[in-house]
């Protein structure tokens, strides 16, 4: 069993219990964002730092969908 940390720039983001030691390139989904593994490093004999690339959020656009919805009239 290892410890992975995954890493955004300095930033904690999650650390779980695995079986399993995820490959650098491979994808993964964390707290709903969808991000690609750059580097793996081997901090300790069950320690693991995992780099990861997230994806952008343009708060923008989000916000722009939000006014296209029609309100119901009573």
């Amino acid at each position: 069993m290892f410890t992975v940390y995954y890493l955004d720039g300095r930033n904690v983001l999650l650390n779980q219990l695995r079986k399993s030691v995820p490959n650098q390139g491979e994808q993964v989904k964390i707290k709903g964002r969808k991000g690609i593994v750059t580097s793996v490093t081997a901090a300790d004999e069950r320690k693991i730092h995992v780099q990861v690339e997230l994806e952008s959020v343009n708060k923008a656009k989000l916000a722009a969908e939000d006014d296209k919805k029609k309100k119901k009239k009573r």
